[in-house]
């Protein structure tokens, strides 16, 4: 086996045979500057490695869902690779690393002052909009026959999710120049949800000033590998976590973050009883009319469905916007602010109509480059990125393929790989990983 080096790519020649003088660990072959590829995979086809990018690696998902951990990374990647790395993520664009001397300042002050105004008029039509799409959506419920619910859920669960957003812009200053009525709208809007508006409040705004930094972001981050080794347990529930019931992960994240007050400080503790003291008026007070006017069932067809599909969203939306095989995790003092929250944030694409609903939360890049963008100014925001900074943003349009590669590679935290898959480690115990691998679609 040959080595040769070149800068920036690695060139790595080697013949079909040969192999048994390499060391494997995991079914992992570790070679020189960082290069990863599977055993099994290059002794199958040694061709597919022959070119790869300099270090940190990265896991990549080809079309017939075998692992190709070889080296693109977009730190040195030509556009050649990061055309293959967008063919086998899903993804319309990978952007180039932004540069640190680049801060945050820099990139907002490139923004149309316009794009900060707020607009009584159009924050209150947002309103209107999922007000009224909610109440259609509960009454195609009460009208659709059993074989139409799923499309009624469907509708009422992103309908809904359009109040967590309403919510969302109050949380962030965005909604109103009132703060008072912000705070009573952003409480009103998620009593639905049954989420607790200052809490939220409370772990979003850490989420935004501690972006894909770990151990610090309160959204999700990569599992420790230390965790997910602590009990056979614990790692059963973490794959079942992070893998088929990743749509729905937000359910867990919700119960654990947001009800413990050993959680909050204590100049926060106040705020979030009288938010709690809502959330749990409404399930007093809401449950019980629901059940005693349509009964269990009802509960179950006019509440429970349409809020496990706005957890669907909840889930999808956030693990899009910030999960990708190659975008890394940092810790505190190797993190830089531009690149977390203008490259590590993910701009993806829906239907329409799911856009107009949820009220355009997932044109997301400008919203990290500043809270404080309304959610109807965040398409002309995002304008502006595009031609100020394209080159450095990271696009998609919602695919199966995007999000199997989220859900069945994202995984544990690794320095240089950025993510280890389950089945890496343990894959005795990673079934459902591999279920999905085989029955999950793979449209792009």
């Amino acid at each position: 086996m040959a080595l040769r080096f070149s800068n920036p790519i690695l060139r790595l020649e080697a013949p079909h045979r040969g192999l048994p003088s390499l060391r494997s660990t995991r079914a992992i072959v570790s070679l020189p500057q960082g290069l990863f590829c599977p055993r099994r995979r290059f002794e199958k086809n040694p061709s597919l490695f022959l070119t790869a990018a300099v270090v940190p690696a990265t896991t990549l998902v080809s079309s017939d869902n075998e692992e190709q951990n070889t080296l693109l990374s977009p730190n040195d990647s030509n556009e050649e690779q990061k055309r293959k790395m967008c063919e086998m993520y899903g993804f319309t664009q990978i952007g180039d690393p932004v540069p640190d001397n680049v801060t945050l300042k820099d990139i907002m002050d490139t923004l149309p002052k316009k794009v900060f105004e707020i607009d009584d008029v159009k924050a209150w039509k947002s309103v209107l909009i999922s007000a009224s799409s909610y109440a259609l959506g509960l009454f195609f419920i009460s009208k659709a026959p059993w074989y139409l619910l799923p499309l009624a859920w469907a509708w009422t669960g992103t309908a809904v999710t359009g109040f967590f957003v309403i919510g969302h812009d109050c949380a962030h200053k965005s909604f109103s120049k009132n703060k008072l009525l912000e705070d009573i709208v952003g409480t009103l809007a998620f009593l639905p949800l049954i989420y607790p508006y200052e809490p939220w409040r409370f772990k979003h705004d850490r989420h935004h000033a501690k972006t894909n930094m770990l151990s610090e972001d309160t959204a999700w981050h990569p599992v420790w590998e230390e965790e997910f080794e602590s009990s056979t347990a614990l790692r059963k529930a973490i794959i079942f976590g992070y893998g088929p019931f990743r749509p729905w992960m937000s359910i867990a994240h919700w119960l654990l973050w947001h009800f413990d007050l050993k959680k909050f400080r204590p100049n926060e503790i106040g705020r979030v009883k009288i938010s709690l003291a809502c959330v749990f008026a409404f399930m007093a007070i809401g449950w019980p009319l629901i059940i005693f006017k349509s009964g269990i069932v009802g509960w179950f067809k006019f509440w429970l469905m349409p809020w496990l599909g706005y957890h669907f969203w909840m889930s999808t939306f956030t693990m899009v916007h910030h999960t990708a095989p190659h975008i890394p995790f940092k810790h505190a003092e190797e993190w830089n602010a531009a690149q977390a929250q203008l490259g590590g944030t993910i701009h993806c694409n829906y239907p329409r109509w799911i856009e107009i609903l949820c009220h355009d939360i997932n044109v997301h890049i400008p919203h990290h480059v500043s809270p404080r963008i309304p959610s109807y100014n965040l398409r002309a925001a995002y304008e502006s990125l595009q031609q100020n900074w394209g080159k450095y943003l990271n696009e998609a349009s919602w695919n199966w393929r995007l999000m199997k590669t989220i859900m069945t590679t994202c995984h544990v935290y690794n320095k240089d790989r950025y993510y280890v898959p389950f089945d890496d480690i343990a894959p005795q115990d990673s079934q459902p990983i591999s279920f999905l691998k085989h029955f999950m679609p793979d449209y792009a």
